[in-house]
């Protein structure tokens, strides 16, 4: 290893998660591992804590009848609890799967019968609620282990157990079999299946790729050496632990590392909360980085006059200095320095993004504050990310280069040398949970056929990732483009959360556009302007003048072939429980086209307004209706040359 990189835990001879853990808690005993904001306190676990919490557990697990090839299911907030759960399951030679704790109701169950999940370990009385209500909709499971007490006396549901009392099962197990839990950690192999982590599932109910712990780490561990992490570095998990990169942090990488996990108290104070911890290195999802921007601007519209014209000044200098390749330590004092402070990014070492594309525009935002944010690509099927900006080489187009444990292909290319990114790496899955099919289709000569569009940007193998193969689209006067880029455009403005680009098959490009809430009330409020919630604030007029001008000027940096033409305002935000998103906040595209197939109807014939009548879901599965009036606006002056005939993407 070079000089920078730390020695870490050596995952050829420690190739399992518990065996990983016990080696940490016979060196490193008093090292703090993790944190947890309980009631406003953090709250530490050493490493000793660590490996005790997942040794009871899987004991208690043990005495219940659980053993090798059953599965765990885990659902809830990330919590310390839902980390030894899963390592537990793991020293039973079992195997775990996470569940979106805002999953719905039919989602869970799906999930849980599939996998066959004998044992579930809920966070609180909200999930155990849900889970009960499943009734004879998962009669596979035995047991319900709940971790918050608070307000379960109510319940007599005999699959019901406090974590506590698991505890307790595991004490008494290992009080009468000495040893036991050592033998059990020396039993786990790193060939045998550990984890079934849920894909994305954009066109589809999701699949569960099955992955090694043995070559799980040795993946994390290439990470590591692509992207240093030391001992006592602190990372804050917010993510979704059932999300494959949240488990390469979480779970992989501090194992290796021993990097500390902190856990949010909740999500609401999560920004507060990571500035308490300065972390050393963060991953948020795109949308997260668009929110973070987006806050920071509408703060300034709530600025003086004055202090907005500082934050313009100090913005102006650190791009100058950004695209000569330097750094202004003016931009710092007037500006860069307070802002990182008050995000909780003075700390970064590192920084990251990955789960979906993320804008040029995001990225050169939070460059030009300093934070260094690096670009990750990879799929599930390949535990998460394989490629990496490294330091000093960021290039916003790309998604930087392989890690040394990586294979990438680029296959099928046109003229323009864009074609399939196909890859393989040591971490790569075993196969799909019951389903061989699927996995003889993705999987083709030892390559993971991933279905995204790309190509390498220069001899030092820069992949650059266009779209979904599929979401590449053609207007009907054979004008190419990706939705995607456009979106992520449209996405950088404070004021819109998500867009959908249409045009597929069509004469033009139109968008569909979902408001940034938070923020367009805020702009209303300060403008007088009267509104009574998400629909109705929408359709103000005055919302619909200032989006016009946000997308005039994205049509600016756009060929005008590729230009917006019409927009409207969607009544409603996008929702993964309305099946329009993953739960990792894709949109589902088939989905979309198929549900607001009228709307899109309306945009193309050219009308100027789009009468609504629909229900719609909330989590809790309750439904309202909605009856409204969406506006078309043209962007267009030639509006003859952009009616077509009626069409559906």
């Amino acid at each position: 290893m070079s000089s920078n990189i730390p020695e870490y835990a050596d995952v050829q001879s420690l190739d399992s998660f518990p065996k990983v853990l016990a080696y940490n808690a016979r060196n490193w005993p008093k090292e703090v591992a993790m944190r947890e904001k309980e009631f406003g306190i953090w709250q530490e676990f050493t490493w000793q804590d660590y490996n005790d919490r997942v040794k009871w557990m899987a004991l208690g697990m043990r005495a219940l009848g659980l053993g090798q090839g059953d599965v765990v299911g885990i659902i809830g907030e990330n919590r310390p609890e839902w980390v030894w759960a899963e390592i537990a399951a793991h020293a039973l030679r079992g195997m775990s799967v996470g569940l979106y704790q805002d999953s719905l109701h039919e989602e869970v169950a799906y999930l849980i019968t599939y996998s066959g999940a004998r044992i579930l370990i809920a966070e609180d009385e909200e999930q155990c609620d849900k889970l009960l209500e499943l009734g004879e909709d998962i009669p596979t499971v035995d047991h319900i282990v709940y971790c918050d007490p608070r307000g379960m006396r109510k319940y007599d549901d005999p699959r019901l157990l406090d974590v506590e009392k698991l505890y307790e099962l595991g004490r008494e197990l290992e009080a009468k079999n000495p040893g036991i839990y050592d033998q059990m950690v020396a039993d786990t192999r790193g060939d045998e299946c550990a984890i079934l982590c849920t894909t994305s599932g954009t066109t589809s109910k999701p699949k569960m790729a099955m992955l090694n712990s043995g070559d799980f780490l040795d993946h994390c561990a290439a990470y590591l050496r692509a992207d240093p992490k030391y001992p006592g570095d602190n990372y804050v998990s917010v993510l979704p632990l059932p999300w494959i990169m949240e488990q390469v942090y979480v779970v992989g990488q501090s194992l290796i590392s021993r990097q500390i996990v902190n856990f949010v108290e909740e999500q609401e104070t999560m920004m507060a909360d990571l500035r308490e911890i300065g972390p050393n290195f963060v991953l948020l999802a795109p949308r997260v980085w668009e929110t973070i921007a987006a806050d920071v601007r509408a703060r300034m519209m709530d600025s003086t006059p004055f202090k907005q014209k500082m934050f313009d000044f100090g913005m102006a200098l650190a791009r100058t200095a950004m695209d000569a390749g330097g750094h202004s330590k003016m931009a710092d004092m007037i500006l860069m320095n307070a802002l990182k402070d008050r995000l909780g990014f003075s700390n970064l070492r590192s920084a990251a993004t990955g789960g979906a594309a993320i804008g040029p525009e995001t990225f050169r935002f939070f460059h030009a504050m300093g934070v260094p944010l690096r670009q990750l690509y990879g799929q599930t099927e390949l535990c998460g990310a394989y490629t990496i900006h490294q330091p000093g080489d960021i290039d916003f187009d790309t998604v930087g280069v392989a890690f040394d444990n990586s294979e990438i292909k680029v296959i099928n290319t046109d003229e323009n040398g864009v074609g399939e990114i196909v890859a393989r790496t040591s971490g790569m899955f075993t196969g799909y949970f019951k389903n061989q099919a699927a996995y003889d289709e993705d999987v083709r000569d030892g390559w993971m056929h991933t279905g995204d569009a790309g190509y390498f940007k220069d001899e030092n193998k820069h992949l650059v990732v266009i779209d979904r193969m599929k979401d590449l689209a053609e207007t009907s006067t054979g004008v190419r483009y990706s939705p995607q880029f456009i979106e992520n455009k449209l996405k950088f403005s404070p004021f819109i959360a998500e867009a959908v680009i249409l045009g597929k098959g069509l004469p033009f490009l139109s968008t569909m556009i979902c408001i940034r809430y938070s923020i367009m009330a805020k702009w209303a409020e300060q403008r007088g302007i009267a509104f009574t919630n998400y629909t109705n604030l929408s359709a103000q007029p005055q919302v619909y003048d200032m989006i016009t001008e946000e997308i005039r000027e994205v049509n600016k940096t756009l060929p005008e072939a590729q230009r917006i033409k019409r927009f409207l305002l969607l009544y409603k935000e996008l929702d993964a429980d309305d099946g329009e998103l993953t739960r990792t906040r894709k949109v589902r595209r088939g989905v979309v086209a198929e549900k607001y197939a009228d709307i899109i109807d309306a945009v193309y014939a050219g009308n100027d307004k789009v009468d609504i009548d629909t229900m719609i879901t909330f989590q809790d599965g309750s439904k309202t209706r909605i009856q409204t009036s969406v506006k078309v606006v043209d962007l267009d002056n030639d509006k003859a040359a952009q009616t077509a005939p009626k069409a559906a993407e």
